[in-house]
């Protein structure tokens, strides 16, 4: 009869072992990752349970060097024999593969010394009927919100727990714990002059239940975007300013981080190659990575790699500072790990953002609105027409025309185009509204102008 290892205090016992057995098969260096959740997911719609999954899963990876050439596996089989062939394969994989001259763990006097507790983890268990009901309320409250909403695409409430184990044969060992809980709904609204429909959504996500917003507040929210792009209309293409909400700019920033990383960046595969230290912004353009923020949806306090977490000036005065990078990458480069190596169990680890966020301004939504005589304001974006090489930007857009500093009407089936480089550039205004509902986060922006293709 096999055993099997199943509590998380085990798990730093269990991945010491197998760094032991690792060497003793041959590796001269080795790393064993432990994840350990569970996760609950409900779904209603119009009131009735639509989808109901909950699920409780571990897995290890194990990554194991032999010199110069490596391999990765993982098993959600924790029992002995399982973990003890797990090692040998692995052993044997990476001395089928090819050597890599910068492949390896890093030094051992980088590794992270210090473990803050980063507020990560809320222990609030919700029964699966009061998650239920907290779909139900948001669905419900945007249902009623107006008479012109008749349907919904559904409410879900989504909440996971976890924690992390990393260990390697160079002495470093650590372990947190996370969770998180979401809730969003998408109502659906009809014109009753027209019958057109139109729908929208809105969500909140936190680390901690008591940070989450009331499920009336995101049924409200949810109904008022909805609401407000029914009678939409085409523009005739032109050159204007074009405002990006809480949102949108959100999505900019994010095309940013996948530009920074080290790995486009040694690959070619970057507008940004080759511009560290140079203006890519205005002097208005501050750009943080912090992944050491308390109860922040990126934060931890090591990354992939086992080093530590840090606040990375990424952008400062519209100078680019520096790249996101892992230690792969890093030493690709020439350059040393910030801190972002991001992974998932049995990979090998890439590079992520941690907490990444443009730092907000002084001018509310409304004002910088009120300051544009004609022009866009986007709310959603469609499709993947980015090229990360060029930076060239071209994508479907949905939002409201501007005119005389007013909200005038609501447009869809338009497209907006540029390039990555001149739109960062041409920011002209940044707002005061940055909130996280995610690891990427904006205040609002406006930039100076883009082309517009309508009719």
């Amino acid at each position: 009869m096999t055993t099997a290892v199943t509590t998380s205090s085990s798990y730093v016992d269990l991945a010491l072992d197998l760094l032991d057995q690792a060497k003793r098969d041959g590796a001269t260096d080795a790393e064993v990752m432990v994840a350990d959740g569970e996760t609950l997911s409900v779904q209603v719609r119009m009131s009735a349970v639509d989808r109901l999954t909950k699920a409780r899963e571990k897995r290890l990876g194990l990554r194991v060097f032999i010199g110069k050439r490596s391999a990765t596996t993982s098993t959600s089989d924790f029992s002995k024999a399982s973990l003890t062939q797990l090692v040998a394969d692995t052993c044997a994989l990476a001395r089928a593969v090819v050597e890599d001259e910068v492949s390896g763990l890093p030094e051992a006097d980088q590794f992270a010394k210090d473990l803050p507790d980063l507020d990560l983890y809320d222990e609030t268990r919700l029964t699966t009927e009061q998650q239920i009901d907290l779909a139900r309320t948001a669905e419900r409250t945007a249902l009623s919100a107006d008479p012109r909403i008749t349907n919904s695409e559904g409410a879900e409430f989504d909440w996971s727990s976890g924690s992390i184990v990393l260990a390697n044969s160079r002495g470093f060992s650590g372990q947190y714990r996370a969770s998180n809980f979401s809730l969003s709904v998408a109502p659906v609204a009809r014109d009753p002059d027209s019958g057109a429909m139109q729908r929208d959504s809105w969500y909140a996500v936190q680390r901690a239940y008591a940070k989450l917003d009331s499920p009336e507040s995101i049924g409200l929210e949810a109904a008022r975007r909805t609401i407000r792009r029914l009678g939409a209309k085409r523009v005739a293409t032109q050159r204007v300013p074009v405002i990006f909400d809480q949102e949108m700019a959100g999505g900019l920033l994010s095309q940013l981080c996948s530009a920074l990383s080290g790995y486009a960046l040694y690959k070619g595969a970057s507008y940004l190659v080759g511009q560290l230290g140079q203006r890519i912004a205005p002097e208005t353009v501050t750009i943080y990575d912090d992944g050491r923020m308390a109860g922040g949806l990126g934060s931890k306090p090591f990354d992939g790699d086992g080093l530590p977490t840090r606040r990375t000036v990424v952008v400062e005065r519209g100078v680019l500072k520096s790249y996101l990078l892992d230690t792969y990458s890093g030493r690709k480069l020439g350059l040393a790990s910030t801190g972002n190596a991001s992974r998932s169990v049995g990979d090998s680890p890439g590079v992520g953002p941690t907490n990444f966020y443009l730092s907000p301004g002084t001018k509310s939504a409304g004002q910088i609105i009120g300051g544009v005589k004609e022009g866009l304001y986007v709310t959603e974006l469609i499709g993947f027409g980015v090229n990360m090489v060029t930076g060239d930007y071209s994508r479907g857009a949905v939002g409201f025309w501007i005119k005389d500093g007013e909200l005038a009407f609501p447009v869809e089936e338009i497209t907006i185009a540029g390039n990555l480089k001149d739109m960062w550039l041409n920011i002209e205004e940044i707002g005061n509204d940055l909130r996280f509902r995610g690891r990427i986060a904006s205040p609002t922006i406006k930039l100076q102008e883009m082309t517009v293709a309508g009719s």
